[in-house]
C-alpha cells in the first residue's frame, strides 16, 4: 500500500485560550481528490497553513509527501491561498511562467506550459493581456493555473470556486478532475457541499476546529437517517410493523385533507417495498417520495449534532 501523501496526528493549534484546531488526526491517500469542508470559521484555512508550515502547529505531528516539513518539498507542491493577489502589470502568460519557474521549471519550458494551460482551459485569447484587464473570474483562473503549472504531486486549493460563476466553477472542477486522472492529490476546502458531492473521493467535515466525519462521501450520506414521505387521508398504522421501519412521524406541515408522514427506514430496506406495502394494504397515497441524502443534508445533520453536544 502507497504511503499517505499527507498525514496529519493529533495536530493541535492554540491562539492563547481559544483552539482552533483540536486533536486532528487525518491520512490522505496518493491520487484522491479530498474536500476540507465546513462552515466559516471552522479550521480549514488554519489546518491548510499549518501543512504548509506557514504557521507551525502547537503540538502534534504532519507529514507530507513523506517528510516532516512541506519547506523541504515545496517544489512538489502546488498552493492556492484564499487571499488571491497577482502582478496586475504582467502579462497573463508571463505570471503563471513566472510562478512555475519560481517551483523549479526552467524558462522555456515554464512558457510553454503557460501557454498550455491557457489555451486548454479557455483563455489563450487573453495570453498577451495584461492582469488588470480581466474580470474577477479570470484573473482568479489565472492563479489557479499558476498554482498548478509546475506540475506538482500535491495540489491544495484554499476556496477555490469563491468568485467564479457557474461556467467557471465547471471549468475549474474539470480541471480537477483532470489532475486526479494524472495522477496527482488534489485537497480543497470549502463551504459549497455541491462541488465536494460531485468531485470527491473522500472528505474531513470540521466545526469549531474539531473533526466531525472523514470517509467517502457515500459513507457521509450513511450517517443520516433514510426517510421516506407519503400522504394519505388513510390509517398508516399497518405500515408501523414492516421490519426496518424504525419510526413514523406525523408532519403537519399544510392545510390538507391528506397527511403527510415522515418513515424512517434502515439501509436493508428498499423504498419500493414501502411503496409495495401501501398497495397491499390498501393505502391511497396522493404523495410518495424518497430521495437520497445529499451531502448539504449530512453536513446539516452532523453539524448540528456536533454544536448541540458542545452546548454551542
Amino acid at each position: 500500500m502507497d504511503e499517505p501523501v499527507l498525514q496529519l496526528n493529533n495536530v493541535v493549534k492554540t491562539y492563547g485560550d481559544f483552539t482552533a484546531v483540536r486533536d486532528l488526526n487525518l491520512s490522505i491517500p496518493k491520487g484522491s481528490i479530498y474536500g476540507f469542508l465546513g462552515p466559516n470559521g471552522a479550521g480549514k484555512t488554519t489546518t491548510i497553513r499549518m501543512i504548509l508550515e506557514i504557521i507551525k502547529p502547537s503540538s502534534g505531528e504532519i507529514t507530507i509527501l513523506g517528510h516532516p516539513s512541506a519547506l523541504d518539498v515545496r517544489n512538489r507542491i502546488g498552493y492556492l491561498p484564499e487571499e488571491r493577489g497577482l502582478y496586475k502589470k504582467m502579462k497573463v502568460w508571463a505570471i503563471i511562467q513566472y510562478f512555475a519557474m519560481l517551483k523549479g521549471m526552467e524558462k522555456k519550458a515554464a512558457k510553454a506550459q503557460a501557454l498550455l494551460l491557457l489555451e486548454k482551459y479557455g483563455l489563450k485569447d487573453f495570453a498577451e493581456s495584461k492582469v488588470e484587464a480581466l474580470s474577477k473570474g479570470m484573473a482568479q483562473k489565472v492563479q489557479i493555473l499558476s498554482a498548478v503549472a509546475h506540475d506538482p504531486e500535491l495540489i491544495i486549493l484554499d476556496e477555490p470556486f469563491s468568485g467564479l460563476d457557474p461556467i467557471n466553477q465547471s471549468v475549474l472542477e474539470g480541471l480537477i478532475r483532470d489532475m486526479a486522472g494524472n495522477g496527482q492529490t488534489v485537497i480543497f476546502s470549502t463551504h459549497v457541499m455541491q462541488h465536494a458531492e460531485r468531485l470527491c473521493d473522500r472528505i474531513l467535515l470540521i466545526a469549531k476546529g474539531s473533526k466531525i466525519f472523514d470517509g467517502t462521501v457515500n459513507e457521509a450520506k450513511a450517517t443520516i437517517p433514510r426517510r421516506v414521505v407519503i400522504e394519505t387521508t388513510d390509517n398508516i398504522d399497518p405500515l408501523r410493523n414492516i421490519d426496518g421501519v424504525t419510526e413514523i412521524v406525523h408532519a403537519d406541515t399544510k392545510e390538507s385533507a391528506s397527511k403527510e408522514w415522515r418513515l424512517q427506514i434502515s439501509e436493508r430496506v428498499n423504498p419500493q417495498d414501502i411503496l409495495r406495502s401501501c398497495f397491499e394494504r390498501g393505502i391511497k397515497l396522493s404523495r410518495f417520495e424518497f430521495t437520497e441524502p445529499s451531502l448539504h443534508d449530512v453536513f446539516v445533520y452532523l453539524v448540528g449534532e456536533s454544536t448541540r453536544e458542545q452546548g454551542i
